[in-house]
Parts: C-alpha cells; sequence; structure tokens
C-alpha cells in the first residue's frame, strides 16, 4: 500500500466525513473505525490517494464514515471492485471493508482468487459470527450448533475458518485483532497497510444485538490472558502470563506449563517471515476452548503483486510499438468458412 511523507497536519479527524456513524450501540465497529483514521494519519495517506470499497453489511457502511474515495458495492463483489481500481491506478491506497457473510459466503470466490494473486490491498473481515444487518441468521463462521432465526434447531453447518482459508491461499499478509484491544488492532492495522501484496485481517467484532459476546473469552479481563496467546516474531509462544506455553509434540501443539524442567527454548517459536505456510496454518486452527486463540501477525512474505505484474506485461507490450487490429484478427489459427 503507497504512504506518503507524514504531514503534521494530519489528524485522524479529517478523515471523518460528515455523516455520523450509525452503527447499534456497542457495536466493535465503531472502535475499528477509530482506529483506521489513527492509521490514515500515521501513515501520511492523502485523501484524495485513498480509496476504501465495500460490499453488503453492518460494516460495509464504512466508504460513507470517511472522507477519502469509497465505493459501495453489491453483495460480495468487493473485491473485484477493488482490484480494477487498483489496476486502474496502482499508486492509490486500496482498502476492502468486508464481513464474514459478505467475504465468505457469496463473495468467497472472489476472496480467494483476489488473495492468490496477491493484488496490492489491504482487506479488513469483520467477523461477528452472525448476519447483523439482516437481523441474526448464522453466517459461514457461526459454529457449529449456533441456534439462530435462520437455524432454530442448531446450525448443522461446519464453520469456516477466516485465516485458515486465507493462508491455504497462499496470503502474503495475514493476521488476527480484537476490536476492543485498540492499541494491538492499530499496531495490525498500520503493518497491514505499509505490507505490498494482499494483506488480510480478521477483526473479531462484537455484534451486540444479534450475538452478543461472540468473543466473550478474548475479551473479558478475567479470562483473556488464559484464552489468547499474541504472537512476536521470533519469540516463543507464550500465555497465561508466562505461567504456559505451547510446543509442538510431533506435528501437534501442546499446552505446556512452564517450570519443572519445562523452558521456553522448549517451545514453539513464532516465525512470520517463513515461506512454508504449514506452521502459520498450524497456529489459524488453535481455538478456543482447546487452545489459546493466536493474536498478531501469522504471515508476513514477500512475493510479486499482481498488479505490478500486470502493469509490467502492459509496458512490455506498448515499447514492441503500436499495433494493428487487422493483423491481431489474423495472427495464428484462421480459417474461412464458405
Amino acid at each position: 500500500m503507497s504512504a506518503n511523507p507524514v504531514s503534521p497536519e494530519l489528524t485522524p479527524k479529517i478523515y471523518a466525513s460528515d455523516q455520523e456513524p450509525r452503527w447499534c450501540p456497542g457495536c466493535g465497529n465503531y472502535s475499528v473505525l477509530t482506529q483506521v483514521k489513527k492509521v490514515l494519519a500515521k501513515l501520511g495517506s492523502k485523501r484524495e490517494n485513498t480509496v476504501f470499497v465495500s460490499g453488503i453489511g453492518c460494516s460495509s457502511r464504512f466508504p460513507y464514515y470517511l472522507d477519502t474515495y469509497g465505493f459501495h458495492g453489491i453483495h460480495g463483489r468487493a473485491m473485484n471492485i477493488a482490484t480494477g481500481v487498483k489496476l486502474s491506478n496502482p499508486d492509490l491506497s486500496v482498502w476492502v471493508i468486508t464481513g464474514d457473510g459478505d467475504a465468505l459466503s457469496i463473495g468467497g470466490n472472489h476472496l480467494l482468487h483476489t488473495i492468490r494473486r496477491n493484488v496490492d490491498l489491504t482487506i479488513l473481515l469483520f467477523n461477528n459470527r452472525i448476519y447483523g444487518l439482516t437481523k441474526g441468521q448464522y453466517s459461514p463462521t457461526s459454529p457449529f450448533g449456533q441456534r439462530t432465526k435462520s437455524s432454530p434447531a442448531g446450525s448443522v453447518d461446519f464453520p469456516l475458518h477466516p485465516l485458515s482459508v486465507a493462508i491455504g491461499a497462499e496470503a502474503t499478509f495475514v493476521a488476527r485483532s480484537l476490536d476492543v484491544n485498540v492499541h494491538h488492532l492499530e499496531h495490525v492495522l498500520e503493518r497491514a497497510a505499509r505490507h505490498k501484496g494482499t494483506s488480510f485481517i480478521e477483526i473479531y467484532q462484537n455484534c451486540s444485538i444479534f450475538n452478543d459476546q461472540a468473543f466473550y473469552f478474548a475479551r473479558a479481563k478475567e479470562t483473556k490472558d488464559d484464552t489468547t496467546v499474541y504472537l512476536e516474531h521470533d519469540r516463543p509462544l507464550v500465555f497465561a502470563k508466562g505461567r504456559k506455553g505451547i510446543r509442538l509434540h510431533r506435528m501437534d501443539p501442546e499446552i505446556v506449563e512452564l517450570g519443572n524442567g519445562v523452558k521456553e527454548d522448549d517451545l514453539l517459536f513464532h516465525n512470520e517471515t517463513q515461506k512454508e505456510p504449514s506452521l502459520a496454518y498450524l497456529l489459524s486452527r488453535m481455538r478456543y476452548p482447546e487452545f489459546p486463540e493466536p493474536m498478531g501477525v501469522f504471515r508476513c512474505i514477500e512475493r510479486p503483486t499482481y498488479d505490478d505484474l500486470v502493469i509490467g506485461q502492459i509496458e512490455d507490450a506498448q515499447e514492441q510499438g503500436p499495433g494493428h487490429l487487422e493483423d491481431l484478427f489474423r495472427e495464428g489459427e484462421t480459417w474461412t468458412v464458405e
């Protein structure tokens, strides 16, 4: 994502539009919007060079609340629009705002191909494990057995896990954060925005009306130290205020108590720059209540971007000089039908 030298005149307030944010009281979207504005100011992003693209859902109101360029697309198609914007003007900083329903249901195919192509976009996926805008139906990330308006006897769908999907599609930057952990969220958003290529961030976001406290285990002061583990590059996976850690037993993670012969050197060390995605994928499959859920940057590697490669092909073709449409029509195998 392109960024400009920081100007002292840029503050979070200048990125706010004249539209009053309209979400339910207690919605996690307010927190994400605040941190995004902070990051834009920190990056020195010019409003005229910044675009927010969204699909359908509560999160997808974002473009209205930011004084930048924006595009509110149709359901599931934000990735396509954002790819077109980036290819048309590679100097733009393009963000995609989407939800677990918008991105993983009708938009699932587009999400996969955007990630595998490594288009230079920053994708924020708000995960509240419910369809909030349409009033409480189960979504692709809702837990098995969850009772909702569209699954009164309990959902019989097994949920998708966004980070596992992204890593399986070879995403070059993958991270997770939490709406109420504002300092961590700001840090992750800044790192994602500075990454060259597709940045995919899953944000655990509370829907206070239709799926309240879906991520209580990660938000509550009395539980979060034991139910989450914060990833640090080249550091061991330690949680529970340093009392516990994650160790590999063959290819399976296990929770161990530190002490009594178990040292930090025995634990799994996180390496976000590892080209082979297997360990990042393993971390994405660590889920509460069996394991503490990882927060932070899972993967951050370099790979050529789709937009750079496409533009390179166009420039190579232009260097060969102008062509002729008639020659193109008659090139290769042709035949005449009489």
